[in-house]
């Protein structure tokens, strides 16, 4: 170790820096994220995720950065968008605010929750993309009657959030198994116990969750489809521009010795 310059030292305190993380998340027994189903350019999803974050998100979370007229965007009208949609005497041209008063939502949780219109650009991490960590976030609520809401989660362990679509999904128990290696006990997860059934059935309710991340992704950036488009034309262009100005050089200089 004396022997070892500045710059070895830096590299050797980076590697024991992130083999330490790669540990702690090993012991932790969070679950590994699931990938999202890719739905940002199917209105049907997109529609139906908009409705269920009507219905169960925007009670608490606002997202004040989308103005509900710009649902037309995934092919609501108007019509649509004041009838299914605007709950309470928000206008249409208003932003998404949540119907919650703040300082209530701090008292109940501890903290007042976040808004989520950039939520799933937010949440992007080693483990995939914000869509992967939402998706497998809605899908890893269970029963734990320790915590305040009566409800935990597998990847945010202690959330201050209860299970919103509880109803859809029914009610479930997490199975976690004590494994003990190399000296050092592990909490890890087993697998789910079905308590009692909801609404919907688990690919109906993976289907839900999907169509509801799809909408937060597009929400975080609802030109994004229009932005791949563009960079498509974009890079045509460029390539074509460079097949030509290559041409223009080797005329330009085919009688220069």
């Amino acid at each position: 170790m004396k022997n070892m310059g500045f710059t070895q030292r830096i590299i050797l305190g980076l590697l024991l820096t992130f083999g330490a993380t790669l540990a702690a998340h090993a012991n932790s027994g969070g679950a590994a994220w699931d990938k999202a189903p890719d739905r940002v350019n199917d209105k049907a999803a997109l529609q139906n995720g908009a409705k269920l974050f009507v219905n169960y998100c925007l009670n608490c979370h606002s997202a004040a950065f989308m103005r509900y007229n710009r649902l037309q965007d995934i092919g609501l009208t108007q019509e649509q968008i004041k009838s299914n949609l605007l709950v309470t005497n928000a206008k249409i041209g208003d932003t998404m605010k949540a119907a919650i008063d703040p300082q209530q939502a701090k008292a109940w949780f501890g903290v007042n929750p976040p808004d989520l219109t950039v939520i799933a650009r937010s949440r992007a991490g080693a483990g995939g993309t914000g869509a992967d960590y939402l998706y497998t976030y809605m899908r890893g609520f269970y029963k734990d009657d320790s915590k305040p809401t009566g409800w935990n989660n597998l990847v945010f362990p202690n959330v201050a959030m209860p299970h919103v679509m509880w109803e859809l999904q029914g009610e479930r128990r997490a199975i976690f198994e004590n494994v003990t290696e190399h000296g050092q006990v592990t909490h890890v997860f087993k697998g789910w116990e079905q308590l009692k059934p909801g609404t919907m059935s688990t690919a109906q309710y993976d289907q839900a969750a999907g169509d509801l991340v799809a909408y937060l992704q597009w929400m975080g950036e609802p030109v994004q489809n229009t932005r791949v488009q563009i960079g498509l034309w974009v890079l045509l262009f460029l390539a074509f521009f460079t097949f030509c100005a290559w041409r223009l050089n080797i005329a330009y200089w085919k009688d220069v010795k």
